[in-house]
Formats: structure tokens, C-alpha cells, sequence
């Protein structure tokens, strides 16, 4: 099967899986009234890719058949900027609020399935294979995936990472003749509810003897013993005028059991082996992936910045104040831009013909939004003040006798019409104020880690010769020979980071 429509996305999901939300178990994700808003989205977005089909679609290498470019396992700078322009595209159409569309992990697995040598280390050859042979099915079946990476908190201060004996942690039991038991929880499965399958990858570091939860598979979301615990839903009524933002982009968080899961042995890319498990990720997962959350970041704080400029010209604010926070939130969004453009442009081969960004401008960027996404709330909440609470309903609107009324005295400046202004502040609402803003603000504080962690990963990972060669000039320490001077920062970046090393 080829790059599918909308339709047989939607026709998917009809396959069993144990789904619940609230004291619920969903039998139809399509129709139910948490998930229909969501699901006709991300149909909208399998859709996109014929609409689009000279961005976003490339021809199987092998097969000639239509597929995502998401899915390309990148090899030059130019497949890069190809692959830009797809996920450009995908990210513009949520406006940069679904974080797990599908070309999210088709990123991650093309760029798994290009270093599939890393993952063949430490006699991993059959795990490495299996991986590979899944992303061309992820591909040619265009399977929506999503996936669950982190570990259950139980007890915040025996660590992070499962010590053995561990019981709730994600492991292996037992082996099978058709492939291995495991059991335990993991969190946190966005998209859980309109996805095909499920993946489980490497996060942190293992201790040693912790071998039983080194693991890496990609299994169905309907395999027996596999169970899914949403969180409370955000969705909305299907009232786009009302609710423009949480009737259609409540993408969904679970909390996944696996009560004795059987994994199909071709299934299996890590099977309790925590040497592999331990350093696949560790060279160019990070930059690989980061190309595509940071487009969707960049995305988001554009159209942060577009709604806050739309809300200051209805209600003409033009206090310096006010140009003051939209010279901030424009500020935000080109330091996005400028960090992917140099991550991109600073491309290099990681290894086996493979190429991906330059993760130094990348991982700055990541370590700086968890501060930088509330403070773009904060001022849309300044900016809009009460007027974000006086904003009328379609049905208000639409009633004769308050209609004149709303005419009157919620209409905007310079002629704006009160249906228009209301329209503005009810999307900057839900934008920053309603139960999916909420939870979009959580997300993007501890979206790949915290901000404090990414601080810490950016430090190990910036190669800090040209800042000691400039504290060294001055204290008299310069080398001798023009040739050790270290190379300008850009072109530092090219090189792989210290993590990789």
C-alpha cells in the first residue's frame, strides 16, 4: 500500500484495542466524542500529502510506489532541505500544535534504519536487521506510530532508570517460540488513540544488570495484554468558531500496561542487550529528529506571534508596552527559524552515507523553549486581558435579539466586526487559557526532557575549544602557531559533538 488518504487512515483505526478514557473502554475511536475532533484532523493530514504531493510525497527507492518524504533516510544537505519544505507543510497545517503527527516518528525510524550499522554493535546484528525491515514497512504501509519511551515514576528518589528487580518498569519475562514475554508500564504514548502501532526505544542509560529492560519493538496497537489509559480529554465540541483549536488538535497522552505482551521475534530491534541499548542513541538520533520538533516549534511561536499581532490591531493597542511584548514573541520565533536554517545549513555525514543537521543549534534551541513557550502565553494573556473572557458564542451571535447588541458593543476597532473580534480572542483562548492550552503548556515544558536537562545536554555537548582559545589570548596563553587557532563556530559545529565522540 502506498502513501494512504484520509479514508483508510480513518478505516484503521476500526481494528480492536484497549482503550480507555475516564471510566470508559472506547469501542470506536473514529466516532467517540474525545477522539472524532482529533481523527478527522489527522485524516485532514493523510490527505495533506496528496494535496501537496510535490512536497511531501517521494517515490520508494526500491519500489517506485508513493511514500512520505518523511520517511527518506536523508543523504545529502539538499534531501535535508527536501524534507524540510514535507514537514514545514504538515507542521503549518496544526499550526505547530500536534507534536506526534506520523512524520514525527517517520523522521525518527528513517534516521534508526540509516545508522542501522550503530544499531548492529555489540552483536546486535538481528535486531538491527529487524529495524531495518520495519521502517520500509512503516513506509510502505504508511503505518501512523507513536511511541512510549519513559520509564513509570514510583519513587522519585531511587532514580530514573529501573534498577533490577524493578517490577513496574517496562521488561522482559520470558522468551517464546515466536519471539519474547514482557511486562510493565511505560509512559508517555501521545497519540496513542489514532495510532497503528506502538514503538518502544531507547531513553536513558541503563545500569549495569538492568539488562532485562533493555529493549527496542514495535508491536500493534490491538496485541492481547497491551492496555491504554488516556488522560481526562481536552477535546471540544465540534464548533470551530467556538473552540477553533481543542475541536480539532486534542492529539491524546496515555499511560501504557503491558500485561505479558508477546513480541513477535521480527519485531524485536533490542532484546536485553544494554550495550546496544546504551549508545544507539547517543550520535545522531538527537539532530535527526530535532529537525522535525523544531520546525513544529518554529511553526508555533509564528502563529503566537500572528495571533497577538491580529489581537493588538482589533482592539488597536499600539501602546509601546504592547509593541514591546510582539517585539519579543517576533523575536522568539526568528531565533527558530535562524537555529534550524544554521542546523541544516551546517549539515554533515554522521556515519554509513547518512546526513543530518548540525545538533548544536538544535539542542540550544530545545533547552531554551521550555522558558520561552510560557512566556508566549503570559503575553497573549497580557495583551488580550479581560477581552479574552468577553468574547461571544456562534449561538449568541446568532440570535436576533442579541445580534444588535453584540454590534455594538463588541466590536472591534478601526470597523473590525464583532464576529470578527470574537473570533480572534475565542482562538487566542484556547490558544492560552482552555483545558488543551493547559495541557499544551505541560507538553512543552517537558517535551524530550526539561529545560534544566537540555541545559545540561547542550554543556556536554558544545565543543568548547574556540571559548577556552578566547579566555586563553587574553590570559596570554595563545598558541604559538596560527594553525591551532581554533576553527570559527560555525564551522565547530559541523563537526560531530562530543556525545558522539
Amino acid at each position: 500500500m502506498p502513501a494512504r488518504t484520509g479514508r483508510e487512515f480513518l478505516a484503521g483505526l476500526k481494528g480492536a484495542r484497549e482503550l480507555w478514557v475516564g471510566d470508559e473502554r472506547v469501542t470506536d475511536v473514529v466516532t467517540h466524542p474525545a477522539f472524532a475532533g482529533a481523527a478527522r484532523t489527522l485524516a485532514q493530514v493523510f490527505d495533506l500529502q496528496h494535496q501537496a504531493r510535490d512536497v511531501c510525497l517521494m517515490p520508494d527507492p526500491e519500489t517506485g510506489e508513493p511514500i512520505n518524504l518523511s520517511h527518506m533516510i536523508p543523504r545529502s544537505r539538499a534531501d535535508l532541505e527536501r524534507r524540510h519544505a514535507c514537514l514545514q507543510r504538515i507542521a503549518e497545517f496544526t499550526v505547530g500544535l500536534m507534536g506526534r503527527t506520523p512524520d514525527y516518528m517517520n523522521v525518527t525510524f528513517a534516521g534508526f534504519a540509516g545508522r542501522a550499522d550503530e544499531w548492529a554493535r555489540s552483536g546486535n546484528d538481528r535486531g538491527a536487521a529487524n529495524l531495518a525491515a520495519y521502517q520500509k514497512y512503516l513506509a510502505r504501509k504508511d503505518v501512523a506510530l507513536t511511541h512510549t519511551i519513559v520509564h513509570p515514576t514510583i519513587d522519585k528518589s531511587l532514580g530514573d532508570t529501573p534498577a533490577p528487580g524493578n517490577d513496574v518498569a517496562l521488561h522482559k519475562v520470558a522468551d517464546t517460540d515466536h519471539g519474547i514475554i514482557v511486562r510493565g508500564a511505560r509512559i508517555l504514548a501521545t497519540l496513542a488513540p489514532f495510532a497503528d502501532e506502538l514503538a518502544v526505544y531507547p531513553g536513558m542509560p541503563l545500569r549495569e544488570g538492568a539488562d532485562p529492560y533493555a529493549l527496542s519493538f514495535c508491536i500493534a496497537m490491538g496485541t492481547p495484554g497491551l492496555k491504554f489509559l488516556c488522560r481526562d480529554s481536552c477535546a471540544a465540541k465540534p464548533n470551530h468558531f467556538d473552540y477553533p483549536l481543542s475541536s480539532r488538535f486534542d492529539e491524546q497522552d496515555a499511560f501504557v500496561i503491558f500485561d505479558d505482551v508477546e513480541v513477535p521475534r521480527d519485531r524485536i530491534f533490542i532484546n536485553a542487550n544494554r550495550e546496544t541499548y546504551n549508545t544507539v542513541m547517543t550520535t545522531g538520533w538527537y539532530p535527526n529528529v530535532m529537525q522535525q520538533t523544531m520546525i513544529r516549534a518554529q511553526t508555533k511561536l509564528e502563529f503566537a506571534y500572528g495571533l497577538a499581532t491580529r489581537m493588538a490591531e482589533i482592539i488597536n493597542d499600539v501602546s509601546p508596552a504592547t509593541k514591546q511584548m510582539l517585539g519579543e514573541l517576533w523575536t522568539y520565533s526568528e531565533f527558530a527559524r535562524a537555529s534550524v536554517h544554521s542546523a541544516e545549513t551546517g549539515a554533515f555525514e554522521y556515519g554509513n552515507g547518512v546526513w543530518f543537521p548540525s545538533g548544536g543549534p538544535l539542542a540550544a534551541l530545545r533547552a531554551a523553549l521550555p522558558a520561552w513557550f510560557p512566556r508566549v502565553a503570559e503575553i497573549i494573556k497580557l495583551i488580550g486581558s479581560h477581552n479574552l473572557l468577553a468574547a461571544p458564542t456562534a449561538a449568541q451571535l446568532a440570535d436576533p435579539q442579541l445580534r444588535p447588541l453584540i454590534d455594538r458593543y463588541l466590536r472591534g476597532a478601526n470597523g473590525v466586526a464583532a464576529d470578527d473580534r470574537a473570533r480572534i480572542f475565542r482562538l487566542a483562548w484556547d490558544f492560552v487559557g482552555s483545558a488543551l492550552a493547559n495541557r499544551n503548556d505541560l507538553y512543552e515544558r517537558f517535551y524530550l526532557a526539561s529545560g534544566a536537562r537540555n541545559y545540561q545536554l547542550a554543556d556536554f555537548i558544545a565543543d568548547k575549544r574556540r571559548s577556552r582559545w578566547l579566555v586563553d589570548r587574553i590570559l596570554d596563553r595563545e598558541p604559538s602557531a596560527a594553525a591551532d587557532r581554533p576553527a570559527r563556530l560555525d564551522q565547530i559545529r559541523n563537526l560531530p559533538t562530543e556525545a558522539s565522540r
